[in-house]
């Protein structure tokens, strides 16, 4: 489905789906005033609902919701096209990485801080509401960026959001060299400090699916996209 993007002068609408009163009002309260229209949910069902019943701009989901936790609640949300950031006290890598591979579309750790949550918002609404590309070609492969789908030519290939997220920083900086500090901020934002070891490992990941893509090491750097 397609996401439900806002229109040009309308408040975008979120749905704060939490389970904490003081939380869910608190983090509602903190979006209006900074120019969002919110609607709220008290656990997983309720905001599954209200999402079917008439769809937000975007849904910040607590993980540790009853009735239907919030890595539940995404899978269920990607299907609908609804883009997601899920907040959550769990701050460990596998955490954060098991959320942004479940299909969220970036992780907030609580406490938050109130600004840095309404750019995160702001940036996934942009990142939906970006016109229609055409189809990119690298080594044997093409990447529909519409549809978020790379493909060896009639076949899709799967690939995680995360490592679709690390193919896309590098095609969008094909010839440059990028450190591994560079990845992380790009794919990861400010939650991925200490992951070079998860760049590697999904490097990998992506040169094994992706064979022909011309992803370079960079001694005493990091990777490269060859830019041929």
């Amino acid at each position: 489905m397609t996401p439900n993007t806002p229109e040009a002068g309308r408040r975008p609408v979120v749905l704060v789906a939490e389970d904490d009163d003081d939380v869910r009002e608190t983090t509602a309260l903190v979006l209006e005033r900074r120019g969002f229209d919110v609607r709220v949910a008290r656990d997983g069902l309720e905001a599954l609902s209200a999402c079917v019943d008439d769809a937000p701009d975007i849904a910040l989901l607590d993980i540790a919701m009853p009735r239907m936790n919030g890595l539940a609640l995404t899978r269920r949300l990607r299907e609908l096209g609804i883009p997601v950031v899920l907040l959550s006290a769990r701050a460990l890598p596998s955490d954060i990485i098991g959320g942004l591979d479940l299909g969220a579309d970036d992780y907030v750790t609580k406490p938050f801080d109130p600004d840095i949550l309404t750019a995160r918002i702001r940036s996934v609404l942009r990142r939906y509401s970006e016109p229609a590309t055409v189809d990119e070609t690298f080594g044997d492969f093409t990447l529909d960026r519409d549809a978020m789908v790379v493909r060896r030519g009639a076949e899709a290939v799967s690939l995680s959001p995360t490592e679709l997220k690390l193919l896309i920083v590098l095609l969008d900086n094909r010839g440059l060299a990028l450190s591994r500090d560079q990845l992380v901020s790009m794919v990861w934002g400010d939650e991925g400090w200490g992951y070079g070891r998860v760049v590697d490992t999904n490097v990998q990941r992506l040169r094994k699916k992706l064979d022909t893509a011309g992803i370079e090491t960079v001694r005493g750097i990091g990777y490269r996209m060859d830019s041929a």
